[in-house]
């Protein structure tokens, strides 16, 4: 068997950051959603509880368990959803303090999966529905140039970070925002250049360039590029390979009823986006396996829950620990099928508390989920 890499996503707002106290007051996490979290319906499985407790994910001893529970079960990598807007960097304390100064760090890989959407005020939000945005996720050219250089040099020269065939692997999470940041694609492409011709100078063969693609808005901001137009973007600036984040980016939860959706409907509604990116977008398709799907914790808790759209949208049900074993069996075999050297799965998420998608453990399932990983691809 070719050796897989199993990257999965991590969210790093469960430490305190100087905006977000700007924002929400002071020792403000994402803690707080978690644990106001109730039941929005009858037999609806809230709040989550960690089984290992509301942790400091900056603390580097903290770190060190996460690491060694996932290197333990089959994760080979830490994708993480990273943050720089035209006012700075935003939630690195968990990957700068906690992560690269764990003692065991070695045992897992990591890149950057640069999260360049509107950070909106969703924590949380109410009936109405209509939140405001907080930083934009467009940046300007000499804001990227400084982000590429740090990236590179604080990022790139870490023995454990990811590279494919020699070069350093970098995802963009929201494709049609860093076009038109840069006012169109030749501005984009020159940007990307500008970070390949970094990336050389640092030692490197090239930098791979990964893109998320969707057919399903889910922020407020989102803009998804039609397939055609996707094609030609990623050809005009030398991407390697798309992947996706979670599986409500190509099924609505909400279209085969409200509040209970349908975990088996996403499943299928996905394996159909794999084999069709990988028959049309000429570059190599990381399929993604989403663990789950509930993002009520991010609405006010009093308001009735009623489908507004996100966050206010239906509960992927079903979505038991031998259902995710059955999807990543799947993906197992779609990249298996395929010609990549090195195949590439992606899993939403590790930590996705308010989004009901975590592979850590809770008081109900444990870590049967990250045993569903392990079983399918070895520890």
């Amino acid at each position: 068997m070719a050796r897989i890499e199993i990257a999965v996503y991590h969210f790093p707002n469960w430490h305190v950051d100087q905006r977000n106290e700007k924002w929400h007051g002071r020792g403000w996490t994402e803690w707080q959603l978690v644990k106001a979290a109730t039941p929005r319906y009858p037999g609806h499985q809230q709040p989550k509880v960690p089984a290992w407790g509301h942790y400091d994910e900056s603390d580097p001893a903290w770190v060190a368990k996460e690491i060694d529970l996932a290197a333990d079960h089959g994760v080979t990598c830490f994708l993480y959803d990273w943050y720089w807007h035209e006012e700075g960097q935003y939630l690195h304390g968990q990957l700068e303090r906690g992560f690269l100064k764990a003692p065991n760090r070695e045992r897992m890989r990591f890149a950057i999966h640069w999260a360049n959407h509107d950070w909106t005020d969703i924590h949380p939000v109410g009936h109405g529905n209509r939140p405001h945005t907080l930083a934009k996720g467009a940046i300007s050219r000499a804001t990227f140039d400084r982000m590429c250089d740090h990236v590179v040099a604080t990022y790139f020269s870490q023995p454990n970070y990811l590279t494919i065939d020699g070069c350093p692997y970098f995802s963009i999470y929201e494709l049609g925002t860093f076009v038109s940041s840069f006012g169109g694609v030749a501005g984009a492409g020159e940007a990307i250049a500008a970070l390949r011709a970094r990336t050389r100078a640092a030692g490197f063969r090239d930098l791979h360039l990964n893109t998320v693609a969707w057919g399903i808005p889910v922020l407020p901001s989102e803009k998804a590029l039609p397939g055609r137009e996707r094609a030609a973007v990623l050809a005009a600036l030398g991407a390697q390979s798309v992947t996706s984040y979670c599986w409500v980016h190509h099924h609505d939860p909400s279209s085969g009823g409200f509040p209970r959706g349908s975990y088996a409907a996403a499943a299928e509604a996905n394996y159909a986006v794999w084999d069709r990116y990988r028959a049309e977008l000429g570059v190599a398709y990381h399929p993604n396996v989403s663990m789950g799907w509930d993002s009520s914790p991010r609405t006010i808790q009093s308001d009735t829950y009623e489908n507004r759209g996100y966050p206010f949208c239906a509960v992927l049900e079903g979505n038991t620990p031998a259902a995710f074993r059955t999807a990543l069996t799947r993906a197992r075999d779609f990249v298996l099928a395929g010609k990549d050297a090195h195949p590439v799965i992606t899993i939403n998420a590790w930590n996705e508390w308010t989004e009901g998608s975590y592979l850590l453990p809770d008081t109900v399932s444990g870590t049967a989920y990250l045993e569903a990983v392990r079983a399918v691809f070895g520890a």
